[in-house]
């Protein structure tokens, strides 16, 4: 496959700088093939900058005596790969606390157990966190929404010349991760085991996790699936949407909800290869919902995205907590959404500012004053916005 044409990443170059000009240590943390490298030596290429690829031989040579070789650096110093060298961070611990600043660090990994413990411990006060995933509704535009919903966005997949080298780049990633990199993140795990797990969650995708019924299926004890499914989604492959639950006399759902994050890794666990099949397969609905739930969550931060379902029945894709108000999200792949009870039953229980359903039409429309139909990137932009 040739190299694929690059994308401006604008919004995520100018988090990164953001993060650097608060903290003397950024962490952009990714899934593999998702560009976190192709964005780091964009920005090198803005002004002084010293850069090491731990995956290049030459580059951990140079870093044979990291005090030394780091310490005479000045402007930005950019480690790719940082979670094969985690002895880096006391280093740049005591770095980082010398007068005036002269280096700042931008350290990039697939997310793993000892890197975000290193980070967080070793560099605490020190180091920010920015996530990364592949291209979104932002980067690719309103046109090619079919296109990122079907090839997921990692750059390759999306980018690729055909339907079909697209879902063949696809299926090599899901070997390879599986076979390869997550060995290389710290997780000692079969990968027969995982890839099993992950099959199953994509026929799961967009359903409350029932670990009995799954641990039965694989024939795995339950603590087993649990440490599993957490090393995916730890990988940033998996995403386990949290329930949110107060006191309101109700019985809440306490379990959470499992989305296979890249709607293009999803279909090629489900072998759908293409949006004809989309549409004639029963993970329709639930596709669509997580495609664009991780738009939305991209758009509010993770920390601030829930859940929320009743024993009754009631329920709410996304809850939203921005600036203090209480947005609630759903998701219909229909041509002409409705006010329903349980939207109804949302808002009176959450105490929602506003509802925002999104579907895959193109216009926008009043349920009621409170609550309002509109397109996907409508709705990335009404969140964006709001978040600030």
């Amino acid at each position: 496959m040739s190299m694929p044409r690059f994308l401006p990443r604008a919004r995520r170059a100018a988090s990164v700088r953001a993060a650097l000009r608060r903290s003397p240590v950024v962490a952009l943390l990714g899934p593999r093939q998702c560009g976190k490298t192709t964005l780091a030596r964009r920005l090198a290429a803005a002004g002084r900058t010293a850069y090491f690829d731990l995956e290049d031989p030459i580059g951990l040579a140079r870093l044979d005596q990291p005090a030394t070789a780091l310490g005479r650096l000045r402007g930005l110093v950019v480690i790719d790969e940082i979670q094969r060298r985690p002895d880096l961070f006391p280093v740049m611990r005591v770095l980082c606390d010398r007068p005036r600043l002269p280096a700042r660090f931008l350290v990039l990994g697939s997310a793993s157990p000892e890197l975000t413990r290193q980070g967080s411990e070793t560099l605490a006060g020190r180091v920010a966190f920015v996530e990364m995933g592949g291209f979104d509704l932002h980067e690719v535009g309103a046109d090619k929404r079919e296109r990122l919903w079907v090839r997921g966005g990692l750059p390759r997949s999306f980018l690729a010349r055909s339907g079909a080298e697209s879902l063949r780049w696809r299926e090599d990633f899901i070997r390879t991760f599986l076979e390869r990199d997550l060995r290389e993140l710290g997780f000692s795990i079969p990968p027969p085991a995982l890839r099993r797990l992950w099959s199953m969650i994509a026929h799961y995708h967009g359903q409350t996790w029932n670990s009995s019924e799954v641990s039965r299926s694989l024939g795995e004890a339950h603590t087993t699936v649990k440490r599993h499914l957490d090393a995916l989604t730890g990988a940033l492959v998996v995403r386990q949407l949290q329930p949110w639950f107060e006191n309101l006399g109700k019985r809440q759902v306490k379990a959470p909800k499992v989305y296979v994050r890249d709607s293009g890794l999803l279909h090629a666990l489900l072998g759908v290869p293409s949006l004809a099949a989309l549409e004639g397969h029963p993970k329709l609905g639930a596709s669509w919902e997580g495609f664009v739930l991780e738009q939305a969550i991209g758009a509010v931060g993770e920390r601030n995205a829930f859940y929320w379902a009743t024993q009754a029945g009631a329920e709410l894709d996304l809850l939203a907590i921005v600036r203090g108000r209480r947005i609630g999200v759903e998701v219909k792949y229909a041509d002409a959404p409705r006010l329903t009870k349980s939207m109804m039953v949302a808002r009176t229980d959450l105490g929602l500012a506003r509802l925002l359903v999104a579907y895959p039409g193109v216009e926008r429309y009043a349920l009621a004053e409170w609550a309002e139909v509109v397109p996907v990137t409508v709705l990335l932009r009404e969140l964006t916005a709001l978040a600030g």
